[in-house]
């Protein structure tokens, strides 16, 4: 038996790689247009990149997911949502106000204080509480849009002003806060005695500047990015009074149009997503936060007693929310049970594991 020389089997390995490049790649079954109206540097891209990842890796090839970032295909969430109901996006990602004029009852996940930490915030998205809002928003848009999942975008809100500290909410006593156009936030601040002033993101930092806000209530990573202490941004109270949720909607046909093993890695592959965007800003507000207080800013946590005082100035939030928003009751029973079951298991898990 003649054995083959080390340039035989090089011949034909370089022959086998030249045919091979000569074969058309194949296409994939699927192809999921994504987009983010935000940039590189946001957990958004952070949960998309994960995304693409698995589902391209889970199925073989058959779904491709092309990422668009920032306004490429949509600028705004009444806009981007249409494009994911008429089909010309496949999946996009809203705050709850992005989504608020579609979906009303999302803004329950602005409601302030009623999850206290990131452990109970990232249980209850988990679990049913997202199932109930998914079957509330496809039949309102008559099965066309599908929530897929809730991540977060930015870590946790908090009051942040260019005047003074703020310890209780008498402090927020004559404060104009930058809200968006919805009505809860807006709602939140006045029941904190301060003015609600709407004003467009991009013109936020020219806002303090001029004097036309005093504050905003953002994450921590939203404000160093946009670099609002050089606006006069100097005091940020830690009060966490709303995680800020993630919305990810997808076209519900595209998704009902893969067979039942391709919609289990979507679904998986979104399970993903969803982890990385509760990781990313937890990392990144490390950094933000260091950079907050290296430049003069001033970080204060409320004490329980005070913490207190905020969530009760907060309830009347609660009643306005279930008497105006369009399945508001609905919503809010299942956020608020969903919480309770939280903090029930994670009690219980807690008392075993520091025995």
């Amino acid at each position: 038996m003649i054995k083959p020389t080390f340039q035989s089997l090089a011949a034909a390995a370089l022959a086998a790689v030249v045919a091979g490049a000569s074969l058309p790649a194949l296409a994939a079954d699927f192809t999921i247009r994504a987009t983010a109206n935000s940039n590189e540097n946001d957990e958004d891209y952070d949960g998309l990149v994960v995304f693409k990842n698995f589902v391209e890796s889970a199925s073989n090839g058959a779904v491709e997911v092309e990422i668009f970032m920032g306004t490429q295909l949509c600028s705004k969430g009444a806009e981007c949502l249409q494009g994911v109901a008429d089909g010309s996006i496949d999946v996009y990602i809203s705050t709850s106000g992005g989504a608020s004029g579609i979906f009303p009852y999302v803004q329950v996940l602005d409601l302030p204080y009623l999850m206290s930490s990131d452990r109970i915030a990232e249980a209850v998205l988990a679990g049913d509480f997202t199932r109930r809002m998914r079957a509330m928003a496809l039949d309102d848009s008559d099965g066309a849009i599908r929530l897929m999942t809730i991540g977060n975008t930015g870590g946790w809100r908090n009051f942040a002003n260019t005047k003074r500290r703020v310890q209780n909410p008498g402090d927020m006593e004559g404060l104009k806060i930058r809200t968006v156009v919805a009505d809860l936030p807006q709602e939140l601040v006045r029941a904190m005695g301060a003015s609600p002033t709407p004003i467009p993101w991009p013109e936020l930092f020219v806002s303090f500047q001029t004097g036309v806000v005093d504050g905003s209530k953002n994450g921590i990573t939203d404000i160093m990015g946009m670099k609002f202490p050089d606006a006069g941004l100097k005091y940020i109270t830690l009060d966490g009074h709303a995680y800020m949720g993630a919305l990810w909607w997808m076209n519900n046909k595209k998704f009902m149009d893969m067979p039942q093993d391709l919609r289990r890695v979507i679904v998986d592959g979104f399970a993903d997503l969803q982890q990385a965007t509760f990781a990313s800003p937890k990392r990144k507000s490390i950094q933000a936060y260091a950079d907050f207080t290296a430049e003069g800013g001033d970080l204060y946590v409320p004490t329980p007693a005070e913490k207190a005082m905020f969530k009760e100035a907060a309830a009347p939030v609660y009643d306005w929310f279930k008497a105006n928003v369009d399945g508001g009751p609905e919503i809010f029973d299942a956020l608020t049970s969903a919480v309770a079951e939280a903090e029930a298991g994670l009690n219980r898990g807690t008392a075993q594991d520091i025995r």
